[in-house]
């Protein structure tokens, strides 16, 4: 999943990014309220973490502008303004949620999980196809019951398949919500760790084969009878 984090303390986005990064996520950082927009124009988010003390441009303004276009994007307010009537004006202009500083990491962690559940109409932390589970609050495979290690970026592409299961995903798609904005179309990086990612789950029963290739169109993970694994 590919995040937007609009915080202009530089060491607290450092220390943001980092703890998000390692558990999977993309982070692409917006240290002033323009630059936020500038980011959010040219790249797809499922979510953006958004202060609003912010320099050039107020994160409610930055909000308000966000929700004149889009109504869908997940936006989370992380803020030090406690007062009530700030968490109403934010509620109101169209925050998903609101989280005052200072925090705890857990929790913001589990926020964010929340709100791409809510994205996804999908409640349950757990998805599953055929013998694939994936449980997305400890960021864990199964096959059956015999756990698979992925690496981030592998558990990544296995997440958003399952998030979109039966249905058909780009390659172009899959690296704009999971690689950095700033990452290389052309390169083969995605290629590597989709290849990677069936290997491992071929290696836990012939699992791989749940996710089909769709020469010119892209990818799906669907569910297949048990006598073709």
């Amino acid at each position: 999943m590919k995040l937007l984090l609009v915080e202009d303390e530089p060491i607290l986005s450092k220390s943001i990014a980092r703890g998000l990064k390692k558990r999977g996520y993309m982070v692409d950082c917006a240290y002033d309220g323009e630059e936020a927009l500038e980011l959010y124009a040219v790249n797809e988010y499922d979510l953006m973490i958004l202060d609003l003390n912010l320099p050039k441009l107020d994160g409610m303004e930055v909000l308000r502008q966000v929700r004149q276009e889009d109504d869908a994007m997940r936006i989370l307010i992380l803020s030090a303004r406690t007062a009530a009537e700030d968490k109403i004006e934010g509620l109101d202009a169209g925050c998903s949620d609101y989280l005052t500083k200072p925090f705890d990491f857990g929790e913001l962690e589990a926020r964010i999980r929340s709100l791409l559940r809510r994205q996804f109409i999908h409640r349950s932390t757990e998805l599953c196809c055929g013998r694939i589970r994936v449980d997305t609050a400890a960021r864990r495979v199964f096959v059956g019951k015999e756990p698979v290690e992925l690496a981030p970026k592998e558990y990544s592409i296995l997440e958003y398949l399952m998030h979109h299961r039966e249905q058909v995903v780009s390659a172009e798609e899959l690296i704009e919500h999971i690689w950095e904005s700033d990452a290389d179309l052309f390169s083969n990086s995605f290629k590597v760790h989709l290849h990677t990612l069936k290997k491992k789950l071929d290696g836990a029963g012939g699992a791989g084969q749940y996710i089909v290739t769709r020469r010119g169109q892209g990818y799906l993970i669907k569910e297949l009878g048990e006598d073709m694994l």
